[in-house]
């Protein structure tokens, strides 16, 4: 069974369970569930049901729960815990997921937790949280390996047997100079199969690069994605080695940036509370309504201002919306395709003007292609050849327009600070229906009046 599946049959049985009033079976549910699933479950059941099952949560798994949990309920979850509780669930997690977990604690509470902290992890937490969060030095983990580059691969096993364990998602140990800066990456499997009298520095890797401690989270999960990697090493200006991003961070990272790209489409956060309360939800996506009211104000004022030619022929009303429309279906496709490459890092100066061309050479050819097919209907639905060609031309050009406005409206807002996928569409939106009504009623007016 999937884990999709898997989830979807426990919060059916949670539902039934929790319906009939009988607790245990939550309970051992529960059990049966990692910290992830249970998040899972959380944010799919209304605030009553959340608030049950959360206090039948295990209390190890408490940390890792509420870091898979959106911001808006986790807040909500925090709010039910005490302290203790508090203090309990941070001790649980590792040193970078603490770090996030503490962003989101009252500031009392934070003091208690660095002081429940041994030394060593105080300083290795300080450490992380000197860093912007969306760096690989707030991503990071300190739970690295070293070893030197000059003994041999016997003493690396012995080293290793000692130690008795590896931290989660070790595929190779860091070797450093005596001064602690980074030299290269000496794999498990070099370890083991190589000859035990062989000098770590000839067995060890110098590719692929470290990871500078100020790379942002979009650059890693792309050297991550390129490199097919499972841990990378984190070094600062000097080359110090300072810590470790493992895949499972990174998977975090992508995921939450894919939760973001879509939810921005319609003006929402990626946080927000599926069950949120109606005054808060209503609040939020008000916003947004009222952006869209005014834009859509701007397409009225072109209709109105073609109110006449309107009046004569009667048939342009009936065939806006099939103008507006297949303008914007055309410009999001090249919006949507400009966001991906600017998130990607794929667009750039030197291809910028090619890129244009394609996307202009494209939108001409399928706006041809459908210009002589709604040509063709409505020139048999209103038997006029003229009102054929007006909405032929109209189409063509609000095909290429729309294109060029997907190319250039997130290369715009992103020079001026705003994130393409929240406010591309709305943008898009008003020059398709504007451009498009335009040139509609206007080319109407001149044809056809």
């Amino acid at each position: 069974m999937s884990e999709r599946n898997h989830s979807d049959a426990a919060l059916k049985r949670l539902r039934e369970t929790l319906a009939d009033g009988k607790m245990l079976p939550v309970k051992r549910t529960l059990h049966a569930l990692n910290p992830a699933e249970i998040a899972n479950l959380l944010v799919s059941l209304p605030p009553h049901e959340r608030n049950l099952v959360w206090e039948m949560v295990s209390p190890e798994d408490d940390g890792e729960v509420l870091l898979h949990v959106p911001d808006e309920v986790r807040t909500a979850l925090i709010r039910q815990m005490d302290t203790a509780e508090l203090i309990k669930a941070a001790e649980e997690l590792e040193i970078d997921d603490l770090a996030d977990f503490l962003e989101h604690l009252p500031e009392t509470v934070t003091q208690q937790v660095l002081k429940a902290l041994d030394a060593d992890d105080r300083a290795r937490l300080e450490q992380v949280l000197a860093y912007e969060p969306d760096t690989a030095g707030g991503l990071m983990n300190t739970d690295t390996v070293t070893v030197r580059p000059d003994v041999s691969l016997d003493v690396v096993q012995r080293y290793l047997r000692l130690r008795g364990e590896l931290p989660a998602h070790t595929d190779a140990l860091y070797v450093v100079d005596r001064y602690g800066a980074y030299l290269g990456a000496l794999s498990l499997d070099k370890i083991l199969t190589r000859a035990p009298d062989e000098i770590v520095a000839n067995a060890m890797e110098r590719e692929p690069p470290a990871v500078a401690d100020t790379d942002t989270e979009r650059q890693i999960a792309r050297r991550f994605e390129s490199a097919d990697l499972v841990a990378a090493p984190v070094v600062n200006a000097k080359g110090i080695l300072v810590g470790r991003i493992t895949i499972d961070d990174v998977v975090d990272v992508i995921r939450a940036e894919a939760e973001h790209n879509m939810m921005s489409m319609a003006g929402l956060h990626e946080d927000e509370d599926l069950f949120a309360p109606v005054r808060g939800a209503a609040r939020r996506r008000a916003v947004w309504l009222g952006i869209n009211l005014l834009t859509a104000f701007a397409a009225a004022w072109v209709v109105g201002y073609f109110e006449a030619t309107i009046a004569q022929v009667v048939a342009l009303a009936v065939l806006m919306p099939v103008v507006a429309s297949m303008g914007g279906i055309g410009g999001s496709q090249t919006l949507t395709l400009m966001i991906r490459s600017l998130a990607m890092g794929q667009v750039d100066a030197a291809n910028m003007r090619f890129l244009l061309r394609k996307e202009l050479a494209v939108a001409a050819i399928n706006g041809l292609l459908w210009a002589l097919v709604v040509a063709l209907i409505a020139g048999l639905w209103f038997r006029s050849g003229l009102l054929a060609l007006v909405i032929a031309l109209a189409l063509v050009i609000n095909q290429v327009i729309a294109a060029a406005a997907g190319v250039f409206i997130p290369l715009l807002l992103k020079r001026i600070g705003i994130d393409p996928a929240l406010a591309g569409s709305v943008v898009l939106t008003t020059v398709t229906d504007v451009i498009g009504f335009f040139a509609l009623l206007g080319l109407g007016s001149l044809i056809l009046t």
